[in-house]
């Protein structure tokens, strides 16, 4: 058992690139982390990392043992996915993380009745609308609303959503009522910002004869935040245009608090799926928790407007 502790040390170093970093998301002191990896190669007869004070990298050998590593490990997940297949219950702490709003109306309310079906399993659930680093985070498994692109992770897709531009009535009519996309460009627009998002860039759709063709825009405002329910606040608010999926608005929408902008030019819809880190097999914790929610978010999302999911 130690050897096998000692491994998924060594792998969570490699990964993460230190020793700290390993620490950090193991509970382990950066001590104890250096301990594991000492005791491994003393055990194995060979240097597994190269330290310096500036970074610390796998030798060829570390290389060729860490993917060993990963091969073991994956049959000890697998090991354990079958007991669980046989019969018996899933168990173990599932980490994940989800956007802030969808985590609020739509994943929240569902963990206590998965946890009720599966009270061996722990949820650990983290919410954000920054794109967490699933390695780094130790993350089990993401609920991501976006455009996906192709990586190393196993991406489960749940719908493709519909979005719309949205602002207040009386926003509209102090400052007029766009027609075309260039004119958003006349406009505040309130932004979903964070390191390394995308949302700045809105695309749009076209109607009629220019079906299938799209206008990119590089949008500006005097306000954005890393939340997005902030923003549908200040949309509500009358301090300008935002885009938002269908169903995080539909009750703006349908009260009349929002009114939809340029239907005729709608965003580009959203991918929203589950991600996990690449795995031959998922453990049973985690694919029970994804089949759980899967068709349940489908429901709830369509269920709050008829035209939300596509």
């Amino acid at each position: 058992m130690a050897l096998l502790e000692n491994m998924q040390v060594f792998v969570r170093v490699v990964d993460l690139g230190s020793l700290s970093a390993a620490g950090r998301n193991l509970r382990m002191s950066p001590a104890l982390v250096s301990h594991r990896i000492q005791q491994l190669e003393a055990h194995l007869g060979a240097r597994l990392l190269n330290r310096t004070t500036r970074q610390l990298q796998a030798t060829e050998t570390g290389q060729v043992f860490y993917q060993h590593c990963l091969e073991v490990l994956e049959a000890v997940e697998r090991a354990h996915s079958s007991i669980a297949a046989e019969g018996g219950a899933p168990s173990g702490s599932v980490r994940v993380t989800a956007p802030l709003g969808f985590g609020r109306r739509v994943l929240g309310p569902l963990v206590p009745e998965f946890r009720a079906a599966n009270p061996m399993v722990d949820v650990r659930l983290r919410l954000s609308d920054h794109l967490l680093d699933l390695l780094r985070e130790s993350v089990d498994m993401a609920i991501r609303m976006a455009t996906l692109k192709d990586s190393s992770f196993v991406v489960r897709k749940i719908a493709d959503l519909r979005r719309v531009l949205v602002a207040a009535p009386r926003y509209l009519e102090a400052r007029g009522r766009p027609t075309a996309p260039s004119d958003l460009l006349e406009h505040d627009c309130l932004l979903l910002r964070f390191p390394g998002t995308q949302q700045y860039r809105w695309t749009l759709t076209s109607p009629g004869k220019d079906e299938g063709k799209s206008t990119k825009l590089s949008i500006a405002g005097p306000m954005d935040a890393d939340d997005g329910d902030v923003l549908t606040r200040w949309a509500v608010d009358g301090h300008g245009i935002a885009l938002k999926p269908l169903w995080e608005v539909a009750e703006e929408v349908k009260s009349g608090a929002l009114e939809i902008v340029m239907p005729e030019h709608p965003p580009e819809p959203v991918q929203l799926a589950i991600v996990y880190p690449h795995r031959a097999l998922l453990p049973a914790k985690v694919q029970s928790l994804s089949d759980f929610l899967v068709p349940r978010v489908r429901s709830l999302l369509a269920a709050s407007h008829p035209d939300a999911v596509l």
